[in-house]
């Protein structure tokens, strides 16, 4: 009767139809002939999903099997008028090695992958991200720990016995207090606290002296504008985009004229940026991780972003050791196949760097887009920003 009751023919019928299914998806992955396959792609081919998964069945099913075998054993034990296994007992120790196993597959977890989170943060609101993190990680790491002892703790000492009863709590209102109280207060200070430093850092109204700087995200580059003398960035409209004017910038407005072109993001230290942040074809996200500046850069939808970096490129490659270091400008969203060159250097320099440097960009408004613009060019050195549109 316990044989019978260890094999269930239709269980094991699913199971094996499972694996069958799952076999044949795992064989119909790729469907370039056998013959052209290397010894690369066939080792491969095993490393996918459906190889996982049939390998955690089988485990699965392993367990089910041993389990069942070990209670036919008990059963069969019993019925010999042995004494039974001491199943609370096992289980009991099992928990504890669970807790130890447990704690350290975090150790190890915490030495390995420990080095592996941002950089330092070189900006203001950057410094306030990371108090918010480090506070909220801590006081959830103590109470990781502590409920995860009293847990497993509590399940080996409290484990069932013949020689005592369990004591009967039905209720108990100072612990539900305790309970319910003291993690409301915590998460409210956590949220109060999260919610003022957010608004602070999402406060993108534009002050004066703020520079502004379009940032604009295309499969796959970041185009960068800067605003001329005036300091203004001029209007841009989609519909004017062509392979000279490609971010379709609008010289029917005077403050386009002197807007400039970069290849590299340079910024001044301790001076306040704000990224104007545009996609032209697909989702894209504006990533600089050691400014913990992220946005997604949505298409028709411009998004901005302010912050104040606190370190310079030197100071950096000072600290780092590293004379090669660079800030760097990413894109964050999986846009496409050149997703991992869609990338820019991001230099904060000082204060007189950045106006020298300034001083040596190109306008966008080259010759061969006058002309694309059918612009004629009634300039003199007696009045510089008069152009005239003739189209």
């Amino acid at each position: 009767m316990a044989f019978k009751n260890l094999i269930n023919y239709k269980k094991i019928a699913s199971l094996l139809a499972m694996l069958v299914l799952a076999g044949t998806q795992v064989m119909a992955q790729t469907t370039t002939p056998v013959d052209t396959i290397s010894d690369d792609d066939r080792a491969a081919m095993w490393t996918n999903v459906e190889y996982y998964v049939l390998i955690f069945a089988a485990i699965c099913i392993t367990v089910a099997i041993i389990g069942r075998i070990i209670r036919v054993y008990d059963l069969t034990n019993q019925l010999q008028g042995k004494k039974p296994t001491q199943w609370n007992n096992i289980m009991g120790t099992m928990f504890i090695v669970f807790l130890i196993a447990g704690f350290t597959g975090a150790i190890w977890s915490f030495w390995v992958q420990g080095n592996m989170i941002l950089p330092g943060a070189v900006s203001e609101h950057g410094v306030m991200i990371d108090n918010m993190f480090w506070t909220t990680t801590v006081l959830t790491m103590i109470v990781f720990v502590i409920t995860q002892i009293l847990l497993f703790v509590f399940l080996f000492r409290y484990r069932h016995s013949d020689k005592r009863r369990a004591y009967f709590l039905p209720h108990n209102n100072t612990i539900e207090k305790v309970w319910t109280i003291a993690p409301a207060i915590v998460l409210t200070i956590l949220v109060v606290f999260g919610f003022f430093t957010w608004k602070s850092i999402m406060n993108t109204t534009q002050v004066a002296g703020d520079i502004n700087i379009d940032i604009t995200g295309h499969q796959f580059a970041w185009e960068l504008r800067y605003p001329g003398k005036d300091g203004k960035l001029g209007n841009k409209h989609y519909t004017l985009t062509t392979a000279l004017n490609n971010l379709g910038i609008d010289y029917k407005d005077p403050a386009s004229f002197d807007d400039l072109k970069a290849d590299t993001m340079v910024i001044p230290v301790n001076h306040s940026i704000r990224l104007n942040i545009f996609a032209q074809d697909v989702i894209h996200s504006v990533y600089m991780p050691y400014f913990r500046v992220q946005l997604n850069a949505v298409p028709g939808l411009p998004t901005v972003f302010k912050f104040k970096p606190t370190k310079t490129t030197m100071e950096m490659r000072t600290q780092q050791d590293d004379p090669k270091f660079e800030y760097l400008v990413y894109c964050n969203k999986i846009c496409g196949g050149g997703h991992y060159n869609m990338q820019k250097v991001v230099r904060v320099v000082s204060e007189g760097e950045y106006k020298d440097w300034l001083t040596k960009q190109k306008p966008y408004l080259t010759d061969g887009l006058k002309k694309e613009l059918k612009m004629a060019d009634s300039t003199s050195k007696a009045s510089a920003p008069r152009l005239a549109l003739n189209n």
